[in-house]
């Protein structure tokens, strides 16, 4: 690897552009944290390659949905045990419903993917008992893509505008760490080398 800022910057590009391709790679599911503390993982679907916006599909009922609404702080850590590297980023988040990026991620989701915003209860809701808050009817198979449309009103995309990155490769020599700031997505980045 090319232990160079730029180096870093497109071996992150790289990573995470091949998480989002593969279901197996160790970075396609990254821990998000919203402002509260809570943690949870939610799937990668996007990463532009200059690094300046995640994408990840929620549910518009969930309490991250209201929490990040249409701007509020989100981190990102993704970690690679083969290649002991960590990714911390952190951003400003913002959730998108409607519109031209919600229709092309909803129209672009498999019907597998659509499934889970069927559910009949929001995510955190109770239930009567242990299981999914899925129909009846849909516990055992995907949707047709007429059945899937009735998961829109609760589809919405979580977006995250990245202004800070750490990145860490954990070695026998102690590790290599550099850490990326920027104002906004459109500024450059500033650059250091930080201790492990």
């Amino acid at each position: 690897m090319d232990l160079t800022f730029s180096g870093v910057l497109a071996d992150v590009a790289t990573r995470l552009g091949e998480a989002i391709k593969s279901a197996r790679h160790p970075m396609h599911a990254p821990v998000i944290g919203t402002a509260d503390g809570d943690l949870r993982i939610m799937v990668l679907r996007e990463a532009t390659p200059d690094l300046s916006r995640l994408r990840f599909h929620t549910d518009w009922r969930s309490p991250k949905a209201t929490m990040i609404g249409d701007g509020a702080t989100v981190s990102v850590l993704a970690y690679d045990p083969a290649a002991r590297v960590q990714l911390r980023m952190q951003g400003l988040g913002r959730i998108e419903h409607h519109g031209p990026i919600a229709d092309a991620a909803w129209s672009a989701a498999t019907l597998t993917s659509k499934r889970c915003y069927l559910a009949q209860t929001g995510p955190g809701g109770a239930l009567d008992a242990p299981g999914a808050a899925l129909p009846e009817y849909m516990l055992d198979r995907s949707p047709t893509a007429e059945e899937a449309e009735a998961g829109r009103d609760n589809f919405a995309v979580l977006l995250v505008e990245v202004h800070a990155l750490d990145w860490l490769q954990l070695t026998h020599h102690g590790g290599i760490r550099a850490r990326f700031e920027r104002e906004s997505a459109t500024s450059e980045w500033q650059s250091a080398w930080v201790a492990p």
